[in-house]
């Protein structure tokens, strides 16, 4: 699910009083854990296989460590790949503050505040790094939203941001 809408109780700062929105925006995963283990297990009796019509020969040991060295840099990269997709971004909307929070993987989070009221949403169409880049304009700074979202799923942030911006 790419963005979960939440307006729990325990967001409410009391100096802000209740949360009008709350989002937390997350890239789509398509491996799933018993996935991972899937293709792992499938990639390595595929790759074995051959191997199969050389066993108890020199040329087996002799290829046993390139093998085992690919299935390596495989599991390697998927999961290097997967804890890349550990990221997430937080919009908070309270009717005086609206705050974001990105928490990247091996960075420190970054966070973004400014009035809702002179807070411009606007979704660029073309020209920017992604079809339908999102971004929030206020407090002298520009910020991308969800970047990693795909087109459409932009296109419904950006219009439940403006219908809970002029709420605010």
């Amino acid at each position: 699910m790419p963005f979960v809408i939440s307006n729990d109780a325990d967001a409410d700062i009391p100096d802000r009083g209740p949360v009008r929105l709350r989002l937390i925006l997350t890239p789509y995963k398509s491996l799933t854990p018993e996935g991972f283990v899937w293709f792992i297990g499938v990639t390595s009796a595929l790759i074995f296989m051959p191997l199969l019509s050389f066993l108890g020969t020199s040329v087996f040991w002799g290829l046993l460590p390139f093998v085992c060295a690919a299935l390596y840099a495989i599991w390697r990269a998927l999961k290097r790949s997967w804890s890349d997709m550990d990221l997430y971004e937080e919009l908070t909307l309270w009717d005086d503050l609206v705050r974001i929070e990105r928490h990247d993987p091996r960075k420190p989070p970054r966070d973004w505040e400014a009035n809702p009221y002179w807070v411009r949403v606007s979704l660029h169409e073309k020209g920017g790094p992604v079809p339908n880049y999102l971004t929030l304009s206020g407090a002298g700074r520009e910020v991308e939203l969800g970047a990693f979202l795909t087109p459409g799923e932009r296109m419904r942030l950006r219009d439940l941001l403006e219908a809970n911006f002029r709420a605010a």
